[in-house]
């Protein structure tokens, strides 16, 4: 008697989804074997069987934590869903059928890390969202005899500079207070608009980002220092308004004895995934609650994960050169006091810097920061969230008032 073709399908079905299960019981254990070397089955009791990309990050999880995922993170993990653009869940080549329409079965190890990275984020996003806002001490009262100053300029100088000023009870603002724009070499500052970005709003990749500003030629907002000089000397005076192209010296200039630590930056990959992961908070809370998260949550975690900084690509070299030295010729000729040297404008394009970011480089800080790490800083930074960008009134939203610090504010996307 000739067997039934389907009754000997389904039977091969059930075989192998016996062995997916057990593979994913393995994986739940903190096991790391591919799927495609696992032969032991095991009862999934009817349940549904995860998808591919969940159980491929659950076994890098495993391989970066010899001594084991814990249980809640692993769940977290399974349970997922990938964000953004991308591929929907994926079913285990040899654990089910092909399907005539949408994606074929895969094999997790030939999954392309962007894929997990996708997965990655979401479960970030909830971390953060979970973890919620730090509680953040009460400044000390500002200092009677304190210098009135305003920091302005490069984001990822100023922000972290002002909030330590903040911290030693040297609030910004004040009667007759001293404008001081920071910067530094273009391309290094366009990076540092880039993160600023990241950590706001999130927005296209560092690639993409620059084709948009090249095509517009113009530069991110904050970092136009002779725009941001002249809205200040139009709403102030120009005596008032000071360059500065040494950031070591902004202790000195608001009257602080002790030095400031210097701003570290993230790195190429960390930027990248604070970009992926604000996408995903957008769809969690609203705006103002997703920066916060993002500067005072997500931001110190991954403060010390060490990589390349960002550089600017060949394509448009020629272009932040033009920038650059168009940039140090009107303020040049606007005449304001500067610290440091207008040279240091130029490019500087940091050796090691990369202008496209690995995929892998970014999942391998996405799983580090999953499993609780938070790296290792290197170095000194300045500590305490930013009290929220300061920009002129031609720049951006105005914040804060001359009779005292700012409070709140948004840079604007580009």
């Amino acid at each position: 008697m000739t067997q039934d073709p389907t009754v000997h399908t389904e039977g091969r079905t059930r075989e192998h989804e016996s062995r997916a299960w057990g593979w994913v019981a393995h994986l739940r254990d903190g096991g790391t074997t591919p799927w495609a070397s696992w032969s032991t089955a095991a009862d999934g009791a009817g349940r549904h069987l995860p998808g591919a990309q969940q159980l491929e990050l659950l076994r890098r999880l495993n391989l970066a934590a010899p001594a084991g995922v814990p249980a809640d993170l692993a769940a977290r993990v399974l349970d997922a869903s990938a964000a953004g653009r991308g591929r929907t869940d994926l079913q285990l080549v040899g654990a089910a059928r092909p399907s005539d329409f949408g994606p074929q079965p895969v094999d997790p190890s030939l999954l392309p890390d962007d894929e997990l990275v996708r997965l990655a984020t979401s479960v970030i996003a909830d971390d953060v969202v979970a973890a919620g806002v730090p509680t953040m001490t009460e400044p000390p009262l500002p200092r009677p005899w304190r210098r009135h100053y305003r920091l302005v300029g490069d984001p990822v100088l100023a922000d972290p500079l002002r909030a330590e000023l903040v911290a030693r009870g040297r609030p910004p603002g004040g009667p007759r207070a001293r404008i001081l724009v920071v910067g530094r070499a273009v391309d290094t500052m366009l990076a540092d608009a880039f993160e600023a970005r990241a950590l706001d709003t999130g927005g296209p990749a560092w690639e993409r980002w620059l084709d948009i500003l090249a095509a517009r030629q113009r530069l991110a907002a904050r970092i136009d220092l002779a725009r941001v000089a002249r809205s200040w000397a139009e709403r102030t005076s120009s005596e008032r308004v000071t360059i500065v192209l040494d950031a070591q010296q902004v202790g000195r200039l608001t009257g602080v004895r002790r030095g400031l630590p210097t701003p570290v930056p993230l790195s190429a990959p960390a930027v990248d995934l604070a970009r992926r992961v604000a996408a995903v908070l957008g769809l969690l809370v609203v705006p103002d609650r997703r920066a916060e998260l993002l500067r005072q949550t997500l931001a110190p975690r991954l403060r010390g994960f060490g990589g390349p900084p960002l550089t600017v690509p060949d394509q448009h070299r020629d272009w932040v050169e033009e920038r650059a030295a168009r940039m140090r010729h009107k303020l040049r000729r606007a005449g304001y006091p500067v610290v440091g040297s207008l040279d240091a404008l130029l490019p500087a394009y940091p050796p090691g810097g990369v202008a496209h970011v690995d995929h892998a480089d970014v999942l391998a800080v996405a799983i580090a920061l999953l499993l609780g790490r938070t790296g290792d800083s290197g170095g000194d930074s300045a500590g305490g969230p930013a009290e929220g960008p300061e920009v002129g009134p031609e720049v951006g939203p105005e914040v804060g008032t001359e009779a005292g610090p700012a409070t709140g504010g948004r840079e604007e996307t580009t």
